[in-house]
């Protein structure tokens, strides 16, 4: 689905990826007043399929599973740390397709 999607992947930053898929946190500041960071624009569908692909992860990933428990051991909401997921699961596509080596799981990522 990244792919299909997003064809420019791999020709891009990890942050433009995040941004382009919509996971990216966008702020609501006006002013003195801090609103709250949420997740929005990017391509709809694509931010879908990876919130379903986070969630999966979250769960079954040794590796991004171990993340996930650490943040939610710091207090953080359940949708925070899935959406962090499937952030991590983007730049990962995106590092894999830029060096053209594949990720292995390992503790060390």
């Amino acid at each position: 689905m990244l792919l299909a999607e997003m064809p420019e992947l791999g020709r891009m930053t990890a942050t433009e990826a995040a941004a382009m898929t919509g996971l990216a946190p966008m702020s609501h500041d006006s002013g003195a007043m801090r609103g709250k960071r949420i997740i929005s624009g990017g391509r709809r569908s694509l931010r879908h399929v990876l919130f379903q692909a986070g969630l999966a992860a979250s769960c079954h990933n040794p590796v991004l599973k171990a993340v996930a428990k650490r943040m939610k051991q710091r207090g953080k909401p359940h949708k925070l740390v899935i959406i962090a997921i499937a952030r991590r699961l983007v730049t990962i596509a995106n590092a894999v397709l830029k060096t053209g080596l594949p990720w292995r799981i390992s503790s060390a990522a």
